[in-house]
């Protein structure tokens, strides 16, 4: 009788194992598909942070075009540094680019 009781549990613990093993497969798929996402995130945000600098870089070109288009010649020498200051941030962006 003992060993029927004993056989009977042995049969409950081996389902338990069987649906816990089952579970832990599951979140380890859940767990990969969630990580895959995160990666495709970040890189959606580091696609966004260029654009974002780019239209930044033409904002900033477009405000300058203007200035001196309006002929503000009191103002050149910070223009002249302007300029120098986007050419080395494009410069940046070329070089971070080629990485």
């Amino acid at each position: 009788m003992a060993s029927t009781q004993q056989l009977a549990q042995l049969d409950r613990l081996e389902r338990q194992v069987t649906t816990l093993v089952a579970a832990y497969q599951q979140l380890r798929e859940e767990l990969a598909d969630a990580q895959t996402t995160i990666q495709q995130l970040r890189a959606d945000v580091r696609d966004r942070e260029r654009e974002l600098k780019d239209f930044q870089n033409q904002e900033n070109i477009t405000k300058l075009v203007n200035t001196i288009a309006v002929g503000e010649t009191a103002n050149v020498n910070e223009l002249k540094l302007r300029l120098n200051e986007y050419i080395r941030e494009i410069d940046k962006c070329l070089a971070y680019l080629r990485e």
